[in-house]
Order: C-alpha cells, then sequence, then structure tokens
C-alpha cells in the first residue's frame, strides 16, 4: 500500500509558544529546529514510507525537506495543524497515495522502526483509522489514515477522542497504538523534563535535539528554569 508520511511545520518564531516560561527564546528556536530536523530524518529512513509531504512556511524547513527529497507545500494561511494536515492530504491524493501518516514535529525521539511495526502490511482497499495518543492519552500524536480522506483530521485538546468519533461515525475500523517514541511531544516545561530524562537514561534517538541541549548544558545556560 502506497503510502504517505505528512509532516506539519509552523514558523519557528511561532512554534513552541508553550514553552516560553520555561526556556528563553533562542533555546526555543533551536529546539524547534532540531526536533522537526530529527523527526524528517526518522521518517526518510522508514522502508515503508514512499513519500514525505513537509507542509511549512518556514523556509529553513522547506529547504531541508527538499534535500531529502520530500515534497513541500507553502503553507501561506498558517491556519493551523488541521489545516495544514488537509493540504498535505489533499497533495497524497493526488500522488496516488493510498494511506496517509500524520506526524508532528515534535516528537523526536521517532524511530524508524517502531514506524515500521505501526506501519504494518495493511490489505489494499482496506479502509483504517490508526491512532497515536500523546503520553497523557488526551491528544494525538499520530493519526493513520487509509485512504487518507477517510475523516478530516482534527488535531487540538481532546483530540484523540474526537478522532475516534470521527472513525466510529464513518464506519471506518478504528484502533488505539501507543509506539514508545511516538507518546512524548514537546510542547511544556514537563515535557521537556521528561525527555532530559529519557535521553540521559535509555538509549534512543534524536540525535539532533539532543546535541542542542548537551550544548546548553556545556555552556551553564538553564535549558530548563521552571516547569510550564
Amino acid at each position: 500500500m502506497r503510502t504517505a508520511a505528512i509532516l506539519p511545520v509552523k514558523r519557528f518564531a511561532q512554534a513552541k509558544q508553550r514553552l516560553g516560561a520555561s526556556v528563553d527564546d533562542p533555546l526555543r528556536l533551536e529546539l524547534a529546529r532540531a526536533m522537526v530536523g530529527d523527526v524528517l530524518a526518522a521518517l526518510t529512513e522508514t522502508a515503508s514510507i514512499e513519500r514525505t509531504i513537509v507542509v511549512t512556511g518556514e523556509p529553513s524547513v522547506a529547504d531541508a525537506a527538499r534535500a531529502r527529497g520530500a515534497i513541500v507545500i507553502d503553507d501561506t494561511a498558517q491556519s493551523g495543524q488541521s489545516a495544514a494536515v488537509t493540504l498535505g492530504i489533499e497533495r497524497a491524493l493526488t500522488e496516488g497515495i493510498e494511506r496517509a501518516l500524520c506526524i508532528p514535529g515534535d516528537c523526536p525521539t521517532l524511530d524508524p522502526v517502531e514506524l515500521e511495526a505501526l506501519l504494518g502490511p495493511s490489505a489494499d482497499g482496506a479502509l483504517e483509522v490508526v491512532i497515536v495518543p500523546d503520553r497523557h492519552g488526551t491528544g494525538t500524536n499520530g493519526l493513520l489514515l487509509a485512504p487518507p480522506d477517510t475523516i478530516p483530521p482534527s488535531f487540538g485538546p481532546d483530540s484523540c477522542e474526537r478522532h475516534r468519533a470521527l472513525a466510529l461515525a464513518a464506519g471506518v475500523v478504528c484502533r488505539i497504538e501507543r509506539p514508545a517514541s511516538l507518546l512524548l511531544d514537546i510542547d511544556t516545561g514537563e515535557d521537556l523534563t521528561a525527555l532530559r530524562t529519557r535521553l540521559s537514561t535509555e538509549r534512543i534517538r534524536a540525535p539532533r535535539t539532543r546535541a542542542v541541549l548537551d550544548r546548553t548544558a556545556a555552556k551553564g545556560r538553564p535549558a530548563i528554569t521552571t516547569p510550564a
């Protein structure tokens, strides 16, 4: 089954605003750039993903994505994650894509091995929605749609249950999966603390994000000031 990944990325100046109380602006921008780089690398290394579609208004992300062979859509409207993913889905359909994996740019530990297991064999023509919740069980960190327009994307607070309800209303098979590397997205100081703990205690990916945090620590700059 032809599969594409859809990666929406905000302009970095607008990204990770909820980290503002916990990290200074230069680090926030560095982290946003590094996390997107780690996610883009993992998607590129996942054999089952035929195309990566990046929807962004951030020029540096567009350049990096094109260098990896991704399709880039200019997100001129900047109307939010759901609208950006919708643009990606529309492009995926024109490319003849049969299944779309919608992934945020702030899950830096994303592991291609886990993505392969998530994508797994799927019968041609099968209708399916797979939801990967965040670590709190309420948001959506991954949305696998077969076909790509099976349900409309509806990200934001409580989106896990909302996506599940949309799938049920559409009469589509829906399941929840929890690959460890996709559960932790970085929105708050508490999330960043959890990421630093994982990086220090587990052998996981995120080389670009790890490098930013290590460099910050080496310079004596506090990566985190207060939990948010």
